[in-house]
């Protein structure tokens, strides 16, 4: 056969149309191109289901061997929050620094631009407890006004102020506000009381839900965990709280346990598959929970830092507590779970 006969063989004769599309039809054999196309792509499937177990296989070698030395590091910075928690009540005889709006105070809030950190000098040589903060424009970022905080009365705060500022402060260019010792204190009571019983609650549903001892314990151990390492690192940059930071570790409760709930239900209901292929499945689905998060808050911190001090705080907590959590859950309660589930005739 010639070459010539070949290749009328195999090209149709060019029409008209395809002339003036400029395109050339070539017909082949149907077998051939599916051939092609299914080779391939069943391959490329089994590789990556290869893969997938190699690393799984990997993974529970690297854990099995090491899950017991990595559940002493978050025991060991567990021991260090609560030492420095306990040094920091017997210097300060609480557990946080409070601010105004949990030991009572005086807030004049002036609505002018300053030089912030000349004023924090001049206050700092006739006031002893005060702080200073700006309150910003949302949209143009700019200052418009500024709040002292302080824990003097207010007719001696306003005098200085007026010193300093020249002129004197009204109804129409400053506002005043006083809360009374006893009433803040009655308050950071009932916070802390609200946090206490919080943590009770969910100590008790989680008890409901999985009916076993140990590993209901490795959940509220988690969560109590979190909540004393963001403690610790708190008191260790000197924060003031708020009743906004209060609140924020009354959120904490509810973001460390999800997780470990999570994980938990999985260790104990999946047994069909092996106690490492449950941490790792488990993983990849807490490990994007927390993550995600995480990146909401930290944008979300990112935002209001500028101009809401309330919003900083709440959001600065979280985020540290978060990451605490990923140490407490993966290391900690991950950890303890296999060890029981092990003992139980776990795979």
């Amino acid at each position: 056969m010639t070459f010539e006969k070949i290749i009328a063989r195999f090209i149709k004769p060019l029409s008209i149309e395809n002339l003036c599309a400029g395109s050339l039809v070539a017909e082949s054999r149907p077998s051939k191109p599916m051939t092609r196309v299914q080779i391939p792509a069943r391959a490329f499937i089994i590789h990556k289901m290869a893969q997938e177990k190699q690393e799984k296989r990997n993974f529970s070698r690297w854990y099995d061997k090491n899950y017991k030395l990595l559940l002493i590091i978050p025991f060991i910075l567990l021991i260090i929050s609560l030492g420095y928690i306990f040094y920091f009540y017997s210097q300060h005889h609480d557990i946080i620094k409070k601010d105004i709006s949990l030991t009572g105070g005086t807030a004049i809030t002036i609505y002018s631009v300053e030089d912030i950190e000349s004023l924090k000098n001049e206050l700092s040589k006739k006031l002893e407890d005060f702080s200073v903060r700006e309150i910003f424009n949302l949209r143009t970022r700019k200052q418009e006004a500024f709040v002292v905080q302080t824990t003097s009365p207010p007719e001696e705060t306003k005098k200085i102020l007026e010193d300093y500022l020249g002129y004197e402060l009204t109804e129409e260019n400053s506002s005043v506000e006083f809360t009374g010792s006893s009433l803040s204190k009655n308050f950071y009571k009932q916070l802390r009381f609200a946090i206490v019983l919080a943590f009770i609650f969910m100590a008790f549903v989680v008890f409901i839900i999985f009916r076993t001892f140990i590993p209901s314990l490795a959940v509220v151990f988690s969560a109590f965990s979190d909540i004393v390492m963001t403690l610790a690192l708190v008191d260790f940059l000197g924060w003031k709280l708020s009743s906004a930071g209060i609140v924020a570790f009354l959120m904490l409760i509810g973001y460390s346990v999800d997780t470990d709930i999570m994980l938990t239900s999985r260790m104990l209901k999946r047994k069909e598959e092996t106690v490492n292929s449950r941490i790792y499945s488990a993983f990849k689905t807490g490990i994007v929970m927390t993550l995600t998060s995480l990146a909401a808050i930290i944008t979300a911190l990112i935002i209001t830092s500028g101009f809401s001090e309330i919003l900083k705080q709440i959001f600065s907590i979280l985020a540290i507590g978060l990451s605490f959590d990923i140490l407490n859950t993966w290391l900690t309660n991950a950890s303890i779970l296999k060890l029981y589930v092990e003992k139980k005739g776990g795979i």
